[in-house]
């Protein structure tokens, strides 16, 4: 994979492994923007178990952290709100 893949389509998440001293925020901001960017009909969790794996010769890089975090937010149920969620007597 290269800058311009199907799992990276603008090669956000490429580039931000270039970026000398970039910031967790940072990351987070472009990892963002890179889930933003794919199309429609991507899937997600594919993507980024792909791009971990394409970078993970860099584990305490920023961006490393940011997409592991958002792969395990992937896998933890999300409560649903409103009026489904509240009991019914």
């Amino acid at each position: 994979m290269q800058k311009g893949d199907h799992n990276d389509p603008k090669g956000l998440i490429f580039e931000s492994f270039r970026i000398d001293g970039i910031t967790a925020s940072e990351c987070r901001t472009i990892f963002l923007d890179w889930a933003l960017s794919l199309p429609v009909d991507a899937d997600t969790r594919t993507a980024l178990q792909a791009l971990l794996v394409q970078y993970d010769a860099a584990p305490d890089h920023p961006m490393t952290q940011v997409m592991t975090e958002g792969l395990a937010a992937m896998d933890k149920p999300r409560r649903r709100g409103g009026w489904r969620s509240r009991s019914r007597d």
